[in-house]
């Protein structure tokens, strides 16, 4: 809105410089290109990143199976973390020698994290691949949605970021070109110049 009442106020007046001009007509086009490209790169960014992500989620949960494991016995603590963040993340999820059968009937037995307490003999499930090897949880719709949503925000304000900081760019350059236009007024008008009995 700005750069429009800048248009509006410099179209007649009789003070205005070509700059004056310059810098509204940047200042609305800046506004345009932020409002109406920045929000088209960041759609489109989002857009690209959810298809990509979406993928993902349907190659993860084709290859990604839950199966069923035994406790045989519960594994010792490793030994005390000293940081905090990796202690808490340690100790929530207790490690236990376990056996299962893979898909394609495979037997394992290894260690994996328990997701709660347990005592030998219990059951819980774990995701593994089609081979038995212990794989991540497969990512979900929500959370592919919520990166691909975040993607675009980033993209938007980037892009943003990139147009404020040309229109800057410009704005410099133009008050600098400015500056020098009335340095050389100054010069030409000369030192004494509005003092008395000096003939202006």
């Amino acid at each position: 809105m700005r750069a429009m009442s800048g248009l509006w106020r410099w179209r007649h007046n009789p003070l205005r410089r070509r700059t004056d001009l310059a810098e509204a007509w940047l200042a609305l086009g800046a506004a345009l290109l932020i409002l109406f490209g920045a929000s088209a790169a960041g759609w489109a960014t989002a857009r690209t990143a959810g298809d990509a992500l979406l993928d993902t989620v349907r190659t993860q949960h084709a290859q990604r199976h839950l199966v069923r494991v035994q406790v045989d016995r519960l594994l010792p603590h490793p030994p005390v973390d000293p940081d905090p963040e990796t202690a808490t993340r340690r100790d929530a999820h207790r490690r236990v020698l376990a056996n299962w059968r893979g898909v394609d009937g495979s037997r394992h037995i290894g260690a994996v994290a328990a997701p709660r307490p347990v005592v030998p003999g219990d059951r819980f499930r774990i995701w593994t691949d089609g081979h038995g090897r212990v794989m991540p949880r497969p990512m979900d719709v929500t959370t592919a949605n919520s990166h691909a949503v975040l993607a675009g925000l980033g993209a938007a304000a980037l892009a943003g970021a990139a147009i404020e900081g040309g229109r800057r760019l410009v704005m410099w350059r133009l008050m600098r070109r400015r500056y020098r236009r009335w340095d050389e007024e100054w010069e030409r008008a000369g030192q004494d110049w509005g003092r008395a009995g000096a003939g202006s």
